[in-house]
């Protein structure tokens, strides 16, 4: 029988609770980010005619604020980047071996699949195993989803056959359909594949329980070389290592040679927030491909009924454990997919519905804000500035492009003739544009350091691509709306409205 704190920790949404009050409060905090959001598109646009002169100055001082903010993200994402390069090079097996007893340590690896090739997950099976590290210290699952069909547990088979001796154990499992309780996704199939791991794999390891590390990787997640080493070297020395989740930094290089223009901006823009976020781990959440301590999930269950579990498993730790929890950053890379399909109008649509589904990591700023509310263990001071800074994050994705892009302009068009014969008026587009145009270092430092961390190009494409690679950046103010904003005042207003958003998967080309 769970606690009230365990089961506050373990929310999907206001339904889940029993007090009507606490059902009020839930349901108040689920709309806050798009009414946050919502707020300010339409409040700018409401005042440019009724106050034009007030939106006018706000629009200076918050391009000025936004210069600022891109100046010092900047320096992190430099910072962070030689770091990454540095810790590339590093014979990372070598500084485990000099730690006594780090033998003991065993990965556990879960790999959540649907319908994706053979080709893909052999690939990530085999980067895996190409890893500088000893595979019998290394055990993989192989999750596949019973709705899926026949043919994904064809596949399954032909992986186990290929794999099934070069690792201490590789186990395939089906995770069975309609589940009660279970959001159809990844998180409920790597909770489902951590559930026959406990059941076929934990007694046979020659280690205790806490020198288990737990990997959750993307189907389509290749490890480079020495990752293994790394995550066991970070996990050996951190303090406090079983309250810690580890995060490496996503880039996705697996087919950014055929992806299109957009989705290589897209990509790579999130893998230089990931890489910004590791220089702030007091704010870094897990991510997609992450790590956590096998005694921390036996504690607290791997999120099954909700669609971000990436970052749920990360909150529900920290509550559990009073805010004593954290995440350590690796400044180690893991290469992934950027969306590709068969057609550019079909790469289109999956990219916006993969943008949505992320933005829809919005639902855990209600589950924050009401643990918060619940817990009194936690200092007011770390509930605010954790609650800042998830609220700022959300209502950035979601209006700060539209802002920078139509709000100077939106004085001058509603704000009529009054207001247009003022000096502030004529200098209004001069300030803003002479600050956007500072603003262009960030788009600068992101192209090049881009371009630093492609991979070889392949030989039967034209060497004209790494010309369209560089002029992509030209595209980055409406990747930002139409792959950025947009998708993310989606998820929000659907929360407002109720309407939970399902878990979308990804199609996966190259």
């Amino acid at each position: 029988m769970l606690n009230e704190k365990e089961d506050y920790i373990s929310l999907s949404g206001y339904k889940d609770l029993k007090s009507p009050k606490d059902r009020i409060l839930y349901r108040f905090l689920e709309i806050l980010p798009g009414i946050l959001s919502w707020g300010t598109l339409i409040g700018a646009l409401l005042f440019s005619w009724l106050a034009p002169a007030i939106v006018a100055i706000f629009i200076i001082v918050f391009d000025l604020y936004w210069l600022l903010k891109i100046s010092y993200l900047s320096i992190h994402q430099i910072t962070s980047f030689r770091r990454m390069q540095k810790n590339i090079k590093i014979n990372w097996i070598e500084k485990v071996k000099s730690i006594n007893n780090w033998e003991k340590v065993h990965h556990l690896i879960v790999l959540p699949a649907y319908k994706e090739s053979a080709e893909i997950i052999e690939e990530s099976c085999q980067s895996i195993y190409e890893t500088k590290y000893p595979k019998d210290k290394i055990t993989i699952i192989l999750s596949m989803e019973e709705r899926a069909g026949k043919e994904a547990q064809d596949v399954a088979t032909e992986i186990k056959n290929k794999f099934s001796n070069k690792f201490f154990r590789f186990i395939t499992t089906t995770h069975p359909s309609n589940i009660p309780g279970e959001v159809v996704g990844k998180g409920s199939n790597i909770a489902w594949g951590l559930k026959i791991a406990k059941e076929r794999v934990i007694q046979e390891l020659n280690t205790e329980k806490e020198n288990i590390l737990v990997s959750s990787f993307d189907i389509d997640t290749k490890p480079y070389p020495q990752y293994f080493s790394c995550l066991t070297y970070h996990f050996l020395t951190t303090k406090d290592s079983g309250r810690s989740s580890y995060q490496p930094i996503p880039v996705y290089n697996n087919n950014i040679w055929s992806a299109p223009s957009f989705s290589r901006i897209v990509a790579t823009s999130n893998t230089f927030w990931q890489m910004m976020q590791q220089e702030r781990p007091e704010v870094l959440v897990t991510y997609s491909s992450h790590s956590v301590p096998f005694t921390v999930l036996e504690k607290v269950e791997y999120p099954k009924n909700v669609v971000p579990d990436d970052s749920r498993i990360f909150w529900k730790a920290f509550f559990h454990y009073n805010s004593e929890y954290k995440v350590v950053p690796l400044y180690y890379p893991v290469s992934m997919d950027a969306v590709l399909s068969d057609t550019l109008s079909k790469t289109i649509i999956n990219q916006y519905k993969q943008q949505r589904r992320w933005a829809w990591g919005c639902v855990d700023i209600p589950f924050l804000l009401f643990n918060f509310i619940k817990d009194t263990k936690i200092s007011l001071s770390k509930k605010i500035y954790l609650s800042w800074n998830v609220l700022d994050g959300f209502w950035s994705w979601a209006t700060v492009s539209l802002l920078i892009f139509f709000l100077g302009w939106l004085p001058l068009t509603l704000g009529g003739e009054r207001f247009n014969i003022t000096l502030l008026s004529y200098n209004l587009p001069r300030a803003t544009g002479t600050l956007m145009r500072l603003s262009m270092i960030g788009m600068i430092i992101s192209a090049t350091i881009s371009f630093l961390t492609l991979p070889p190009r392949p030989k039967n494409m034209s060497k004209l691509k790494n010309i369209s690679l560089i002029l992509q950046w030209l595209l980055l103010p409406i990747s930002l709306i139409i792959f950025g904003s947009i998708p993310s005042l989606d998820a929000q207003t659907r929360l407002i409205m109720g309407k939970h958003l399902e878990f979308w998967v990804t199609e996966k080309k190259r």
